[in-house]
């Protein structure tokens, strides 16, 4: 009967442990100390398909995607989100970055306990969910992020725009502490130098 007991102790503790749910205090406190960040991303797009590459993050508003092997680029920077694809000698799609869900991430201050920012939060399995949106304009979509605790760290975030559309992006560990050249996140600094000025 010992052995059984015993046994089943045993299967218990191998079972992945189900994280305590990270307050939204915290969550902020992590967001707004990560500077700067990068990561190998997997990407599951809104139509099925799968991208990978790398991303860098630099807080407040500076992000880039550099997408392998099609070179295809996304940078969040000045306020703005350009999209340049390598297969148009066009300038690059430009978007406002406010009216996106990942100016939320982006921000200065992050306070993720603002009134009606958090429309979402849960535990699932080891990690804590979080679904954001722009108090604002709740129009603009949500953002959902997916953080794992001791240590905290992001792990995956899902856009949902305005249509419904879903893109997740899945991180690799995330390094932090680089320090990048002012025009890693330069748009029009890409853009000269694909010849798109």
């Amino acid at each position: 009967m010992k052995t059984h007991l015993l046994a089943a102790l045993a299967a218990l503790l191998a079972l992945p442990a189900q994280a305590e749910k990270l307050s939204l205090a915290q969550l902020s406190g992590y967001l707004n100390g990560l500077t700067t960040a990068e990561a190998a991303f997997t990407q599951q797009n809104a139509d099925g398909s799968v991208s990978k590459g790398r991303v860098l993050i630099q807080r407040p508003g500076r992000m880039r995607f550099e997408y392998t092997p099609d070179a295809t680029l996304v940078l969040a920077s000045g306020g703005q989100l350009a999209i340049f694809d390598p297969k148009s000698n066009q300038p690059p799609e430009q978007y406002p970055l406010s009216k996106t869900p990942l100016n939320l991430i982006l921000a200065r201050n992050i306070d993720l306990a603002r009134a009606r920012m958090v429309v979402g939060h849960q535990e699932q399995g080891p990690l804590t969910l979080v679904v954001a949106q722009d108090p604002e304009h709740p129009e603009y979509g949500t953002l959902t992020l997916a953080f794992s605790a001791d240590p905290v760290a992001l792990r995956q975030w899902t856009v949902t725009d305005e249509t419904g559309n879903q893109t997740t992006v899945v991180l690799d560990a995330l390094k932090t502490g680089m320090t990048y050249k002012p025009t890693t996140f330069s748009i029009n600094y890409e853009a000269e130098k694909r010849g798109l000025n």
